[in-house]
């Protein structure tokens, strides 16, 4: 399949949406990659993540880029060659990627009853005010989307979704809130948008210190 979706943010902000349909074959065909990426995709175990891998690279296409263009820290966190910020994510049928002139995270998550299991690992502030209703496994998704999204942005690492990173207060309608990493140093708000789709649950985060 094509390029799934395209969400214009702001004027400066843009995110690409893949809905990973293709084979292992197909996507690879035609794909350039550095000597450094083939060596991760065929050291990769898992077919599924091997064609999340790929379809990232699809996306980079679509946002005029190639794997060339892309490169990691030594913490893991990717870093565009023009200085612009990136981040990516994929789980299992789809992958996404943010790209901006501001810090920026992003994360996709498939909705599982599974999340209300590990909920204590990463729940805390938010207690106060997600609720069990109908959406509950959404709202609690849209929590964990918008802390790894925030982790992404964080650079120095070591962070804990539970004590670290607080969510303000939502609901799944609003598809927008807030959220702040409150480590020593890095007094920041961040502005939360998210939305669901095909059962999975796309959150990203921004620096809303640039005017649009």
């Amino acid at each position: 399949m094509p390029l799934y979706k395209t969400i214009k943010s702001n004027s400066y902000t843009s995110i690409f949406v893949w809905k990973i349909e293709e084979s292992f074959d197909e996507l690879f065909k035609n794909t350039p990659l550095t000597n450094k990426s083939e060596k991760r995709l065929l050291s990769m175990k898992s077919e599924l993540h091997q064609r999340g891998f790929l379809s990232v690279r699809h996306l980079l296409k679509e946002a005029g880029y190639t794997d060339f263009d892309l490169y990691y820290t030594e913490n893991g966190k990717p870093h565009l060659k023009d200085g612009k910020h990136i981040s990516i994510t994929h789980s299992f049928t789809f992958s996404a990627l943010i790209i901006s002139d501001v810090e920026v995270g992003i994360d996709i998550e498939k909705n599982r009853e599974k999340i209300k299991i590990i909920q204590h690992k990463f729940v805390n502030f938010e207690r106060g005010f997600i609720h069990q209703d109908d959406d509950y496994i959404e709202q609690l998704t849209v929590i964990w989307g918008a802390k790894e999204s925030l982790y992404k942005i964080y650079p120095h690492g070591g962070l804990t979704f539970k004590n670290d990173i607080d969510i303000n207060s939502f609901q799944i309608a609003d598809k927008k809130t807030t959220g702040f990493i409150k480590v020593k140093d890095w007094d920041k708000n961040y502005e939360i948008r998210f939305e669901q789709i095909d059962g999975f649950t796309l959150v990203y985060a921004l620096d809303p210190s640039k005017n649009d």
